[in-house]
């Protein structure tokens, strides 16, 4: 199964919007196979943008996630702003692909691109 980015951004935002930072929370997105949902918040749970849970048994796959770690709180900050998403992903398809750790370098430094273009100040 491949990462698919926009799913890891919508994860995220979900968690994030989810009033609730204490179990887990049971993650439904529309127009998403729960089985890919559960296996990218496996992932994001691997890569510690968030805490995730499995609730599989023997013959069943299921993650659902519990909360963002700060990792996947700055994460999502880097992405949020649709036009730093746009570029980030577009600059992760150039490349060839990236996976999370790449991602989001990427998106910190689209980010201080777009940030200095509406500001006009240059972050280190």
């Amino acid at each position: 199964m491949q990462l698919d980015k926009d799913l890891v951004r919508e994860i995220l935002l979900a968690v994030e919007a989810h009033e609730d930072p204490v179990g887990w929370m049971e993650l439904r997105l529309e127009g998403r196979a729960p089985q890919v949902v559960s296996y990218h918040v496996m992932l994001l749970d691997e890569a510690g943008l968030l805490a995730g849970i499995s609730l599989g048994g023997l013959n069943h796959f299921e993650w659902q996630p519990k909360r963002l770690t700060y990792q996947g709180h700055e994460f999502l900050d880097t992405i949020r702003d649709s036009e730093v998403w746009r570029r980030t992903k577009a600059g992760a398809e150039q490349a060839g692909g990236a996976g999370l750790g790449f991602l989001l370098e990427i998106g910190k430094a689209y980010g201080k691109q777009v940030f200095k273009e509406r500001l006009g100040i240059e972050l280190p």
